[in-house]
């Protein structure tokens, strides 16, 4: 079955055995109870000691966030998931996951997004996480530092934020594996649709929910996905401490799935359409997009993700690139907007300098390459010429 028809179809009707009549719902209600009864004791006691199926209190389990799992888990090809309140719990929890029966050690990107780059820093290390940072794309860097850090956990984005660099995820999966290391890769750029990081060899993927999965700027959320070695651990750290998905935001998650191939064929059609036109624009020095053929990574990216989707987002820097520049800019924009997200049906803009990368020192945004000129644009599934008609209006 490929992916498209499983976005559609997995985790939905299932049959309530207790239903009267046993009718099967065609998409999977949203169950609000905080907590579940059975006919006997003996039941709840086994449900409770995970002898028997069944959900028993909503910080372990519920119906909707489980079809949701189930589906997220079969997209990207794992052996289990979990629905969190957000994408950054997601990533903590994802972190703490990779950790617990290995060196409290990590190996990160060096270019990552700015709240993931101060969980590792701010939050982790302060209690014994040690955290290392290295060039992800380069490999005789990556495997070197592997090799001498002996880290517990290797970190990356697919696709990286907000200058799309793209690591040899294969490759760095044999290198960690090697080491005894868990590879945990963000795959909220690239989706399941471009990239699935378990098949490559990743143990953990995570996403925020909250963008091209939901699609619809209306949840809040975040997905782990795990391999066989972690299904397991993912879900104990969850009944411990909690960091549950609602179930309305798990049923318009699921919602917003089930269309989401086709949105995302749109906004990689949308956004590669919009590199070109920028690519000649005289007010552009600079485009970051995937489709480039002198793109540093190009080699790897013709190797791993589908010929014709390289993603929907673009970042490109303005000549006049100081700071008022670029607000006066983005305060033109009319039909392009102006917000910290990405992967909505609607086009948005972001100033990574003051949003997604705000909490990272100046000189450090600097020698990452995000410059005071950079922006980063999110196509969505808008006509593309009015898209563009927008943005040369806004960069008169």
């Amino acid at each position: 079955m490929k992916i498209e028809t499983k976005a559609v179809h997995l985790g939905d009707r299932k049959a309530d055995p207790d239903a009267p009549g046993a009718f099967i719902p065609v998409t999977t209600p949203i169950y609000t109870a905080a907590s579940y009864i059975y006919d006997s004791m003996a039941k709840l006691d086994r449900v409770l000691g995970h002898e028997e199926e069944g959900y028993c209190y909503s910080r372990y389990d519920n119906p909707t966030n489980a079809a949701l799992e189930e589906l997220m888990t079969a997209l990207e090809g794992g052996h289990g998931a979990l629905a969190c309140s957000s994408g950054m719990t997601a990533m903590h929890i994802a972190v703490l996951a990779a950790l617990t029966d290995r060196r409290k050690s990590v190996l990160a990107a060096s270019a990552l997004y700015g709240a993931t780059t101060s969980l590792l820093t701010k939050v982790l290390e302060p209690i014994g996480i040690e955290t290392n940072f290295v060039d992800i794309c380069d490999l005789d860097q990556v495997r070197q530092k592997i090799a001498d850090l002996k880290p517990g956990c290797v970190l990356m984005e697919t696709i990286s934020n907000p200058l799309l660099r793209v690591g040899a995820v294969d490759r760095i999966a044999e290198l960690a594996r090697a080491a005894g290391a868990a590879l945990l890769v963000d795959n909220t750029f690239a989706t399941p649709l471009l990239v699935r990081p378990l098949e490559l060899g990743a143990h953990l993927s995570v996403h925020s929910a909250t963008k091209f999965l939901a699609g619809h700027g209306d949840v809040l959320g975040g997905v782990i996905i795990a391999d066989q070695e972690h299904a397991d651990r993912i879900r104990t750290l969850c009944r411990t401490l909690g960091p549950v998905l609602g179930p309305f935001e798990s049923y318009l998650t699921m919602r917003g799935i089930k269309t989401f191939a086709l949105r995302q064929e749109r906004q990689c059609s949308n956004a590669c359409r919009i590199a070109a036109w920028l690519s000649s624009h005289p007010r552009v020095s600079r485009v970051h997009y995937l489709a480039d053929p002198t793109h540093p990574d190009a080699a790897v990216i013709r190797r791993l993700l589908p010929e014709g989707l390289y993603g929907a987002v673009v970042s490109f820097e303005l000549k006049d690139g100081r700071k008022e520049n670029v607000f006066e800019f983005m305060d033109r924009l009319k039909l392009v907007v102006r917000a910290t997200s990405l992967g909505d049906v609607h086009s948005l803009m972001l100033y990574p300098a003051i949003s997604s990368h705000r909490d990272v020192a100046p000189k450090q945004r600097e020698r990452l390459g995000i410059h005071e000129g950079l922006v980063r644009l999110c196509a969505g599934i808008e006509a593309v010429e009015d898209i563009i008609a927008d943005l040369d209006q806004a960069l008169a």
